[in-house]
């Protein structure tokens, strides 16, 4: 085994929001944490998004044209590929009360009502980002010892 431990290749924050300005203040907020941010500004933009690249973590808004954000995440879990990717839903403060309700069982890993703290919201990305880098390590480790395995029962 290797004496450090690999480093995975970094892993998309998708952004996805129909309003530039939101876009904007998401990006503004995110950029320090030095990984790539992906915009999409439908539902169905986000879907090829995911596709394309990986991705550690989708920032959703709910009240979107077309698809909104509940429809999108149940089709985000819906795929095998992207089930596992952490939803956090955005939404106005004056929304209905049962969205957040509604995004928990659509499966939803947080809810952020806007206007957010940056700090807040940085913060609760970064926990995601970490759990994300972590996993893929246990991947690239778990790999790696059967690669080990393997080798040895062939010398033997």
């Amino acid at each position: 085994m290797s004496s450090t431990a690999p480093h995975p290749e970094p892993a998309g924050i998708l952004l996805v929001d129909d309003m530039e300005d939101n876009l904007t203040a998401l990006e503004a907020v995110l950029a320090s944490l030095n990984e790539p941010l992906v915009r999409a500004r439908s539902g169905e933009e986000a879907m090829k998004a995911l596709l394309r690249q990986p991705i550690a973590l989708i920032l959703l808004d709910i009240r979107m044209p077309g698809m909104d954000g509940f429809e999108t995440a149940a089709h985000i879990k819906r795929l095998d590929q992207t089930r596992d990717v952490p939803i956090i839903f955005l939404t106005g403060a004056d929304d209905d009360s049962g969205y957040a309700f509604r995004g928990y069982a659509t499966g939803a890993a947080d809810y952020v009502t806007k206007p957010f703290d940056p700090w807040v919201l940085r913060a609760k990305v970064s926990v995601f980002l970490d759990l994300y880098r972590k996993g893929r390590e246990v991947e690239c480790l778990r790999a790696e010892i059967q690669d080990l395995r393997r080798r040895v029962e062939q010398a033997t």
